[in-house]
Parts: C-alpha cells; structure tokens; sequence
C-alpha cells in the first residue's frame, strides 16, 4: 500500500521527535515554595516525592513541577538550608491531572535533622479538569459491595447499563495503564482485571483528551499498582448464594453457602536480592451456580409427538433425572502479574502478563426442561505490557509501549463435533408457546482476536504555564472467525457433519486490519484559566473487500471475474478543546467542544465476508469493510463548587449529536424473491442531559456521594439490525424515519453511594434508582404504536457490605457481609410488549393451553428479571 503525503508528514514528526507522550498513568505535582516570614520565593529549594525517587528545585519565582507521579498517596517534602524541611503526607495524586502543593518554609529554628510534619488534605477542585470523570481509589473499591470492574463503572453518573452518555455498546475505550484493551471485533474489554490489582481507575464520560482515540462515549482507564517497597500479602475468601421465596426463582429459597465460592490471593513486594525492583502478583478463583434453574424432565435425545388431537395417542418421553440444573453459572480464573524496576533514577520498566479463563451458560427460557441443550460459552484471554519510562530531564519524559492481547471466544454444546452425543436435528422443536421436549444446539462458533500495540508518548514541561502531550500509536489487528451448523440425520448416515463451505451455514474469514494514531495536545495552565487544545490524526487499513455489484454480491449470477473492490483506507482529524476556569479558590466553570471518531466495531465489518445470500426471502446479513467512521461532536458545560471542607458539588450538561452510526440497508439480488441485508453507515441520533453530583470525601469517619442524571437518548434504531428485523416482519413494516427515544433511554438516574469506617468495623451502602426504559408496545405480534413508546417500572436496588476488623499483631483479619438485592426488590428487565408487565401477559386470552407445559408456566419469566437477594460471608486477611 503506498502510503498518503498526510501519513509521511506525520511519520516524519514521529521520527524528528524522537520521543512521544506518555499520559493516561501518572499525574503531576506543582506549586510554589516561599519564606513564610517575608512572602519571598526560595530559589532553589528541593522537593521531594518519597519512595519514589521524583524530585524538583524551585525556579527564580519559586515555583517547581514534578512530572511522572504514579497515582496514590504520596509523601512529599521541601527542603532548603537554613529552613525547616516541611514534609506533607496523604497527599493524592491523580492521573492526567495536576495536583497544586505549595510550601511555606520558616527559618531554622529547629534540632538539625527536624523537620515540620503536616498531614495532607485530599484536592477538592481539580482546577485543570474539562470534562466530566470520576477516578476511584483502591481505598474506595475496598469499601463497597463491588466484586468487579463492569461494578464500579455502572455506579458511575451517565453509564446505564454499560451505556455511557446515551452512545451504544462499544463505543468506549478500554485502557490498562495506558494502553487499549478493548477487542475490536465488539468493542468489549478484551482482558480480566480483577479489584486487588487496581491502585484506581478513572472513567470518562462525554468529553476526553485527545490521546484516546476509537471512542465516542467515554474512557475507563485502570492503573495498576506497583509495590517497590515492604512484601504484602492479602487473601480474600468467601462464599454465598442467592437467596429468595419469589416463586419464579427455582431453587433458590435453600440457602447453599457452596454455589458461590471464591479466593483472592494477592503478594506484592521487592524482589529479593534485586535493587529497586518490585513485584505484584494475584490469582482469583470465582464460580458461581448462578439465579436461572431449569429442571432435567427432557434429555436432547428424548423425542414428543402431540400432533395427534387425542392426548390418549400422545407419545412423550421423559428421560431426564427431574433434578434442578443451573442454567446460568459462571467460574472464571484469573491470573495476573507485573514486576517494576528502577534501572536509574531516571529510568523505569515495568513487564505485566494477564490471563484469565471463563466458562459459563446463558440461560434459555426455551430449554428449561431439557437444559442440556444449551451450548457453554467459552473464553481465553491474555495481556502481556513492556513498558520502558525515560526521564532525561525535569522538564520531560518519554515512554515506549508495547503490548499484545489475545482473545478467544468458542460456543457450543460438546467440543468435538464429531461427538456421538448430538442428536437427530428433526428432534429439536417445540409447540407455539412450549418448550424444547429434545434437541440440542446444533452451531459451533469460534473466533479470536489477537492485538499488537505500539505506542510512543512524551509530556514536557517547558515553561512554568504550558504542559506539552504528544504521541504515536500503531495497533495492528488479527481476527479470525469460523462458525457453522451441524447436519445430523439420514443424508449424513446419523452422525454430525458440518454443512458444507459452500454453504450459508458455514462461515470463516481472516482479517489483519491495521491503525495509527498521531495526537498533540497543549495544557496552559495560568493563574486565573486552564485551557486544553489538541488535536488527533487517525488512520484506518481495513484490509477487506466489497461487493462490486449488491445485486450480485458474491458474483455468482454473472460469473464475473473479478467480483469485489478492495475497501478504502479512512482517516481524519479530530480537534479537542477544553476550558476551566476558577472563578474561586473553591470553584470552577469548565467548558469543552470534541469530535470523536471510531471505526465500527469490527463484526460488522467482516460478518458474512464470503457474501452469501440464502435464497427463498430476507434471512441473511452481509459486513461492509468500507464502512465511513462513526462521528460524534460534544458539547459540554460544567461547575465544579467546594461546598465545604469535604463537600463537593459537580454539574454538569452536554449535548451530543451523532452521526455515521451503522444501520442496515436491505438489497435485492437478481434472483426473484432473494435479498439480503449489509450494514451501512445510515442511523443517527442525540442525547441531552444534566448530570448533579455532589461528593462528601473522606475527611473523617464518613463519606459517600450522591449523583442525578435526568438524560434524553434519541435515535432513529437502536439496533443496527432494526431495519433487517422490520423487513422480515408478517407483514413487513416501515423503519423509523424520525428520532425515537433509543432502548437504553433512562431519563432519569439516581445513586447514591455510603461509606462508614471506624477503626475496627465498617458499612458500605450502595442505592441505585432507575426510571423506566421504553419498549414498543404489541398485540398479538403487531405494533400498536410507535417504537418506544412506553416505559418498563422503574428499577431500585440496594447493596450493603459490614464488615468487622481484628488486628493480629502486624496482621489484619476483616470479617464482613455483602449483600446484594437487599430488600430482594422484583426488579424488571424485560416486560411483555402487550401489558409492560414482566408477569402478566394478555397472550393466554387469545392463545389455548399447551399440550406438555401450561401456558402458564411458559409465561412465567425468571429472566425478565435482575438477580434476587444475594447474600456472601468472607473473610479478608492482609499483612
């Protein structure tokens, strides 16, 4: 591929620079140090971060900045001769930010060797922040009933189920120290990264630097710990179950402490006989039965005939054992690691390695009693990071990145598809509103993402007021998908064979797409004004092909020779530009005005790469590899106001207008009767929203936070695939021309978060409350009004974590409680189109009872409903 001029220029930048930005895993530390008795600056006084080797001298106005300060809390100390040193402990710094620290020194007065001690207070006002985010601590995390990562995010204002700011599903960016780890092909976090490993994470919502690219709704970055100094050893174990009498929850009104365990076990220290050098390291075992029972009444073999009008003439078998079957478990295994050393004062490397298995099913109402049926879904993960950090001087330094992560994902029921345990394909059906009486899962599904990263940053501090942020990034993909069906039956001699290549059930491709990504970005930092301005290159090699002609996709009615256009390269400048202004020493008005651009989520772009077309109506779904770039542009208006000591207001309200979303257009081919639909960049939308939050930090034994979002999502699909499912409905109907509210549209967000800590015990709160989502409503299969017209109940939810602390000697044993669900509140996900009710359909009024199963019981949907009461006991042990 012969590279563009705009490629050159920027490649040469790279080269001329030499080093690139490091950003996204350490903050900044500045401020000004004077005689306390004549108001005069200290020139030349040392500041000194401890246990980390960073350090400063004043300049000829007083004034110092230490770069590359890994986020925590730190201990610093100024010192001159002839003064006091004065030493500030507790002090947070955060990542990408700057945290001010001024000191005052007095004259010696003091013992050589004494030195003032004062105790930090945490930043109430982060003067230099533009956008709306919130950085969580390990402390924090310690605190709450959180077990994950997906936890903490959906705790976070904006973020409705994984939805950040009103954007779809994978339209955030994923980062582990600074590098991205979201699997291209659905936009997912493509690694397992569990609570103990995090020292914080910071998630961005609406407006963000412009070193992040491939996001349009927001940013989770988490910065794992590093431990240089003394050997710490943790351990966590617990176990639990769900726990309620709600009668469409089987099995689960016996408490079974068994069917949800887990262990946590976490070292971390210096490396013996290694100067300078730490490690961390932690192994988690987690595995759940889960809430969704079925009960083995059918096995896949067993076979039904109720076509007779006698139920005397009926033939029904029962094989299966009776008992309850949990339909949806979950074990995953997590292991994780990362050594630090310092090779100079000025030089760092870090090495980390991830990897983490999961097994587990998603539950099908259809297979209750045969849930044999089911297929297991399987995933393997890995991340490995060489992170190489370079000080020449105070005033910069430089990072090179590289990194590989590696996803797998395989479904199906047995892994050998040859297994004699399938079972005829005919015996797998059911009755109108019934249940699978044989039968199994017949697909096999395989794919994998394999990452490679490279990423170059440099932050340089040339002058008192402008911070400098420049990098490169170069991201190469491998993805490779096969899935198929399997045929078993007379024409295969009764042994399962997969369909054919040639067949529409029977797919597979290799893709190696390719980025680069080039940013620069100016902090200036005055006095009464902090601007941001940046801008971001992105360039995209899809590396696939495209249909020269949709009426005959695949080439086949014509026979042509040469069938298919390569895709087009993509590319675009993004500019970034941010604004805080403190109008007080305790608050701050920050504005923002981003474009965003990001290629689609990869599955659409390769789905189908073969083109084929099933023929006898509208079944089948074709990618585009030539697919433009989504874009989106945000507006953003904010406060920031010290109501207190400890108390913080945060408001915020953005507008978002997005276009290049990827939706459907369905074409007809040659052959009468046949079509097909292929993604295309043709849905749109906007979200609105005010986001309140006011924050009581931990001064003393309490703190907590309350946060409001009243949001307006709009759209004209939420799906991509809405215009596929319209055409293919009895009797098609017409897709949406106009903005209608999208399915994640929660117009009104409230939570709230608790936290009180005594010496020796502590109680965690967490209050969520969510108005209703919309759903479209139906009789009898047909739309009786417009798309999202109606709302499901609101949802409400509770979770508490007590916990009590013994210490033994230099150990630390915790014994606590965590319960999720509460008040086992009967929390709505899904409702029945005909009533907006997850418990009572209009279905039975015009639908007669079922042969095997009651109506009834068919109707009777555990899984339109959030989990119930879950209750754990653990204990925690830390040295």
């Amino acid at each position: 591929m012969k590279v563009n001029l705009s490629i050159r220029i920027l490649l040469l930048i790279v080269g001329l620079t030499g080093v690139m930005l490091q950003a996204g895993t350490t903050g900044k530390i500045s401020g000004r140090i004077i005689d306390t008795e004549t108001g005069l600056p200290l020139i030349g006084a040392n500041v000194i971060v401890l246990g980390i080797s960073a350090g400063a001298a004043a300049d000829g106005e007083g004034y110092y900045v230490i770069l590359n300060v890994a986020p925590g809390r730190h201990t610093v100390t100024a010192s001159m001769i002839g003064y006091t040193s004065q030493q500030i402990g507790e002090l947070i710094v955060r990542t990408d930010f700057t945290t001010p620290l001024d000191f005052t020194l007095t004259p010696t007065v003091l013992e050589a060797g004494q030195e003032v001690v004062v105790v930090g207070r945490r930043q109430q006002i982060q003067r230099d922040r533009t956008s709306t985010l919130s950085v969580i601590g390990a402390d924090e995390i310690e605190k709450l009933p959180v077990r994950d990562v997906n936890e903490i995010i959906d705790l976070q204002a904006g973020v409705v189920d994984g939805h950040f700011r009103g954007g779809r599903h994978g339209e955030v960016a994923y980062m582990v120290d600074g590098i991205s780890v979201s699997d291209p092909y659905d936009g997912a976090m493509a690694v397992a990264v569990e609570n103990s490993a995090i020292q914080e994470i910071k998630v961005i919502s609406g407006t963000f630097s412009a070193e992040y690219g491939q996001a349009m709704s927001g940013v989770v970055n988490i910065v794992t710990k590093t431990n240089y100094n003394n050997f710490k050893i943790f351990s966590d174990v617990f176990c639990g179950d769900y726990f309620t009498n709600h009668s469409q929850f089987l099995n689960n009104n016996n408490f079974n402490p068994g069917n949800n365990t887990n262990l946590d076990l976490t070292l971390m220290g210096p490396v013996p006989g290694l100067k300078n050098t730490g490690y961390f390291t932690s192994f988690r075992h987690f595995q759940s039965a889960g809430y969704l029972y079925g009960i083995e009444e059918f096995l896949p073999a067993d076979s039904s005939n109720t076509d007779d009008s006698n139920p005397a003439h009926w033939y029904i078998e029962r094989s299966g054992s009776g008992d309850y079957i949990a339909m949806n478990p979950d074990r995953k295994s997590t292991l994780q690691g990362k050594i630090s050393t310092r090779l100079s004062p000025i030089m760092s490397l870090d090495l980390q390695g991830n990897y983490s298995q999961s097994k587990w099913l998603n539950y099908d109402h259809n297979y209750k009693y045969n849930p044999q049926g089911i297929p297991q879904q399987l995933k393997d993960s890995y991340y490995l990071n060489f992170s190489l950090t370079h000080s020449p001087s105070q005033k910069y330094f430089y990072t090179l990145k590289a990194s590989q992560y590696f996803t797998d994902y395989s479904s199906y029921v047995y892994a050998d598809p040859a297994s004699m345990n399938y079972v005829n394909t005919q015996l797998r059906q059911r009755l109108g509103y019934g249940y699978y009486t044989g039968g199994m899962s017949m697909q096999h599904f395989y794919r994998n993402s394999r990452v490679n990263v490279f990423k170059f940053t440099l932050k340089g501090q040339p002058n008192r007021t402008n911070e400098i942020s420049m990098g490169a990034e170069y991201r190469r993909s491998n993805l490779w998908l096969y899935e198929y069906l399997l045929r078993l039956d007379q024409s295969t001699a009764w042994k399962p064979v997969p369909y054919p290549a040639e067949s529409v059930y029977n797919n597979r491709y290799r893709h190696i797409p390719s980025e680069f990504a080039f940013w620069l970005e100016d902090k200036v930092e005055w006095e009464r004004l902090v601007l941001i301005a940046g801008v971001r290159f992105d360039y995209f090699e899809p590396d696939g092909i495209v249909p020269a002609d949709l009426r005959d996709p695949d080439g086949s009615y014509y026979g042509s020779a040469d069938p298919f256009n390569n895709a087009q390269p993509k590319s675009q400048w993004s500019p970034r530009l941010g604004i805080s202004y403190p109008i007080t020493d305790q608050g701050a008005i920050h504005i923002s005005y981003c474009h965003f651009f990001q290629i689609p989520n990869f599955e659409y772009l390769y789905q189908n790469s073969e083109f084929k077309v099933a023929g006898g109506g509208l079944t089948s779904v074709i990618g585009n590899a030539d697919l433009e770039p989504e874009k989106t542009v945000i507006y953003q208006f904010g406060l920031q106001q010290q109501l207190s000591p400890s108390l913080v207001l945060d408001l915020t309200g953005y507008y978002k207008d997005i276009r290049n979303l990827v939706g459907t257009e369905v074409y007809e081919t040659y052959i009468l009767g046949d079509s097909y639909a292929r993604y295309e960049n043709r849905d749109y939308g906007n979200v609105r929203g005010i986001a309140i939050s006011l924050t009581r930090n931990p001064v003393d034994w309490f703190s907590g936070s309350l946060d409001y979002t009243f949001q307006i999502a709009e759209g004209n699909a939420s799906d991509p695939l809405a215009t596929f499912y319209d055409r293919q409905a009895d009797p098609p109907r017409a897709s949406e021309i106009q903005v209608v509210p999208l399915n994640w549209d929660q117009r009104h967000t409230l939570n709230l978060t608790l936290s009180i800590a005594q010496h020796n015990w502590g109680i965690g709160l967490i209050g969520k409350y969510g108005s209703g989502l919309p759903y479209t409503p139906e009789y009898q299969n047909q739309r009786t009004s417009f798309e999202n017209s109606e709302t499901k109940p609101a949802v409400i939810s509770f979770d508490l974590n007590a916990r009590s602390v013994f210490q033994l000697g230099p150990a630390k044993l915790t014994a606590y409680l965590q319960v999720k669900n509460l008040f086992d509140r009967e929390n709505a996900v899904n409702v029945f189109a005909d009533t907006g009710r997850p418990d009572y359909s209009l279905i039975p009024t015009y639908v007669p009872q079922q042969p095997i199963h009651s109506l009834e019981d068919f109707l009777t949907r555990p899984d339109y409903y959030s989990a119930p009461r879950q209750i754990v006991v653990g204990l925690k042990f830390a040295l």
